[in-house]
């Protein structure tokens, strides 16, 4: 287990290395895509999604290829068929508001379709690899989860 992977493995409280490993890399993702850095002055970030779209064509097609990577890596960690539709659906809308110039620009910038489908992944494997089902039942009895930080 690498030194990062121990780290999230403990944060995250999964009992997998492979979950917390493929949770780390696809936050890590969906950060770059759709909020990677600030705008000076502001409270709005920008990602790489926003950026490439001002490239007709190309820039759409690699930042759709990348989302649509990390609904790949979802599918493979087993997320259901319904939140796997739910994901495509974000970036479809994601992928119709880029098609609209300049419109389509600024809308890039709030409609974050991969920090909703990593949302959508993180609940799965917290209920998949038991933390949700532990940390109910820790609350419960007071105790905080094992690895869990607040």
């Amino acid at each position: 287990m690498t030194a990062a992977s121990a780290q999230f493995h403990n944060v995250y409280g999964y009992m997998s290395e492979r979950n917390a490993e493929a949770r780390r890399r696809l936050e890590a993702l969906a950060r770059l895509l759709d909020s990677a850095v600030r705008v000076p002055g502001t409270d709005i970030r920008v990602g790489l999604d926003p950026v490439l779209n001002l490239i007709p064509g190309v820039g759409t097609l690699i930042a759709k290829g990348m989302a649509a990577y990390l609904i790949w890596e979802a599918r493979r960690l087993g997320v259901s068929n319904s939140t796997m539709l739910r994901m495509i659906g974000h970036v479809g809308i994601d992928l119709m508001i880029s098609w609209i110039p300049v419109v389509g620009w600024v809308g890039d910038v709030f409609y974050r379709a991969n920090i909703k489908n990593i949302e959508l992944l993180r609940e799965h494997l917290d209920r998949s690899d038991g933390v949700i089902d532990a940390a109910v039942k820790n609350e419960a009895s007071g105790n905080e989860p094992a690895g869990r930080r607040r």
